[in-house]
């Protein structure tokens, strides 16, 4: 297998945020292999990004994020969906990319019953989607996204046009270009 090494998420997060695009998210999980292409990301940029839930410092609920490059951070909103970030930077600098996106590829069925929706445009267009789709949870918060069983490949699509723009849901720095998509994919959650 040809997984990201730790060195692909020591560059500028806006870097990773769009070279992740069109990369394969893949999780060995209880119920199967799932995997997809990622078709969306946005960036979180640290101290200097008050979108950021590491701008303020550490806390319980984020602490993960400031661990070193290669690491998952996973997060509740709402009290009911998780989101997934592979985190960016050296050890206590809060910065990582938020996987918005997935274009299902393996483990659709599984997909569907942990989403119960049949739509497979639907199973993964939002980050909440997405983590419910491949079974992400609390559970797999700090882990390595370079080793175990939640891994990026290189193999995925390729030669498309990406769009950059500003992120979505958030209030503040929210005219910052770091949300990035493949141009005319189907599986974005907002266009």
């Amino acid at each position: 297998m040809n997984r990201l090494p730790v060195e692909f998420y020591l560059q500028k997060t806006e870097i990773v945020a769009q070279k992740l695009l069109g990369k394969t998210l893949v999780y060995e999980g209880p119920d199967g292999l799932i995997s997809g292409h990622i078709v969306e990301t946005e960036a979180y940029l640290g101290f200097d990004d008050q979108a950021c839930h590491g701008a303020r410092g550490m806390t319980q609920r984020n602490k993960s994020m400031f661990l070193e490059a290669g690491r998952v951070y996973v997060y509740q909103i709402y009290g009911m969906h998780y989101c997934l970030n592979l985190v960016t930077q050296i050890t206590g600098a809060p910065e990582a990319v938020l996987i918005r996106a997935v274009e299902p590829f393996n483990g659709i069925e599984i997909m569907k019953k942990n989403r119960n929706v049949n739509e497979e445009k639907n199973l993964c267009s939002g980050p909440g989607k997405l983590c419910q789709a491949f079974g992400i949870t609390k559970e797999q918060d700090g882990w390595f996204i370079t080793k175990g069983t939640l891994y990026v490949l290189y193999d995925g699509l390729q030669n498309f046009d990406s769009v950059i723009t500003t992120r979505i849901g958030i209030t503040k720095d929210a005219d910052l270009p770091l949300r990035y998509y493949i141009k005319g994919n189907q599986y974005i959650s907002k266009k």
